[in-house]
């Protein structure tokens, strides 16, 4: 990530570690204009949230001596609650949530009561258990009631299946029964409680219509604040070709692996969009963009449309999303939050002769590994549909295992897993300019596949999106 661009990843409320992982991985470049200078303490926090979620953390064992029965005397319980209580503070560190451990462990149902009494009434965000013992599950039965989202970690020796068949399923509860004393499950529910209340803080403007106003996607969590579609080519009026944004331009032109239509001018124009999209959040106090592209690319009121402009907010953790679709913002920002990656917007095909499923748009980010990892190599390209501006063609690895998700209205989200079979170049074919084929686990008949503007994401992560909706009241269901 180029220097220049700190600030401006910070006014779109992306976190400095995540800005400093993408410096190291991207391109430095000098300078920052008086704008993104201004705004580098951020736009704000959405309307709701906490700025640091707080979860509380107890531990369930008998008081006596172990003896018989599983985890068994020869393990060692004091060993493991100090060691955990390390690992826990670790991870809250890292994931800027706050850990409240109980002083003492919950040794009878009287302990039990008053933990529960205390969670109802401090409303923290989260509560994490660990049950020392098989005969505690009876009183973990009843902290996972209490109302907050609870994580309950489920050591090999702590239970059967019987203990936890009915609990691990219930709405509101991510239980991880395990060999794996890592403890990575436990950081895994604590970074979803940490993704909830950060959607609850986030604001994205969506520039449509001729109206302003706000709406709340519940239970989702998401704002959105609604502005006029001329507010984006009248800022982008006030956005010169600055030191700034020609350094963009450059970034770009140098780390393209090819550059194919575009002109020196439609990259910069196409840079211009960039930093019009960071002035419109920051004056609307929010932490993503989308808007009618298309309307305006129609009409002719902006010179390039926004492709590469929300490629790059993409690859911070920032939302850029195409033409106004809301069901797309909320897939890519639970994606962002929850995964610490972006995914790839497309338009879906079936492809009817192989039976295969075809993703293609013309906006893609480059650090579909990761925000901190290196970026997959791109093509500048024009946009497809209109062959004017800027977009990208992102080369996908082929073999590459590939969640295909997407929300499908604030409490409904659909799941499926592919694998990558090629890249499609534009021409031969028609359509978007990043054009990937995959090769799907279901449906058995691509031409069955739900949804519209999916996510292709890398690795596999259905039960990861499981777990989240499990815990915060979004059905899933199979594409």
């Amino acid at each position: 990530m180029c220097t220049h661009c700190i600030g401006s990843a910070l006014a779109a409320g992306v976190s400095r570690r995540d800005v400093l992982a993408s410096m190291a991985a991207g391109v430095a470049l000098a300078g920052m204009n008086s704008m993104v200078m201004a705004a580098e303490g951020g736009a704000g926090a959405g309307p709701r949230g906490v700025e640091v979620p707080v979860i509380r953390v107890c531990y369930l064992r008998p008081k006596a001596k172990y003896w018989l029965g599983w985890p068994g005397t020869a393990w060692d319980p004091e060993g493991f609650v100090t060691k955990s209580k390390e690992q826990l503070e670790g991870f809250a560190r890292d994931l800027k949530v706050k850990v409240v451990f109980e002083p003492e462990p919950l040794y009878d149902d009287a302990a039990v009561d008053q933990f529960i009494a205390s969670v109802k009434a401090q409303k923290p965000q989260g509560v994490i258990v660990f049950p020392l013992h098989m005969e505690m599950w009876g009183r973990v039965d009843r902290v996972s009631q209490s109302g907050m989202p609870t994580i309950i970690f489920a050591g090999l020796g702590t239970c059967f299946t019987g203990h936890i068949a009915t609990i691990s399923k219930r709405p509101g509860v991510y239980l991880a029964s395990t060999g794996d004393y890592s403890l990575s499950s436990v950081r895994f529910g604590m970074k979803m409680i940490k993704a909830y209340n950060d959607i609850h803080r986030t604001k994205v403007v969506v520039v449509a219509g001729n109206q302003t106003r706000e709406q709340v996607l519940n239970p989702f969590g998401l704002t959105l604040k609604y502005v006029p579609r001329k507010t984006f080519p009248d800022a982008l009026k006030t956005i010169g070709e600055t030191p700034e944004v020609l350094a963009v331009a450059e970034e770009y032109q140098k780390t393209a692996q090819k550059i194919v239509e575009p002109t020196k001018q439609d990259i910069i124009n196409a840079s211009r969009n960039y930093f019009t999209a960071l002035q419109i959040m920051k004056e609307n106090d929010c932490q993503g963009i989308t808007m009618d592209c298309l309307g305006l690319v129609a009409s002719r009121e902006i010179p390039t449309p926004p492709c590469m402009a929300w490629a790059k907010l993409l690859d911070v953790g920032v939302l850029g999303v195409c033409e106004a679709d809301i069901n797309a913002v909320m897939s890519s920002l639970l994606c962002s939050k929850l995964l610490d990656k972006p995914g790839f917007i497309q338009d879906p095909v079936p492809d009817t002769v192989n039976n295969t499923f075809i993703g293609a748009h013309c906006v893609c980010p480059t650090k579909l590994n990761g925000f901190d990892k290196p970026a997959e190599p791109f093509i500048l390209r024009s946009h497809a549909e209109s062959n004017i501006g800027v977009s990208f063609q992102v080369l996908f690895k082929v073999g590459q295992e590939v969640t295909v998700m997407q929300m499908m209205g604030p409490g409904r989200m659909i799941l499926g897993h592919g694998k990558v079979l090629r890249n499609l170049d534009t021409p031969p074919c028609g359509g978007c300019r990043t054009s990937v084929e995959l090769s799907l686990d279901a449906p058995a008949d691509t031409r069955e596949t739900k949804g519209f503007h999916q996510l292709f994401i890398y690795g596999d992560h259905r039960r990861d999106f499981a777990a989240y909706g499990q815990m915060f009241g979004i059905g899933t269901e199979s594409i």
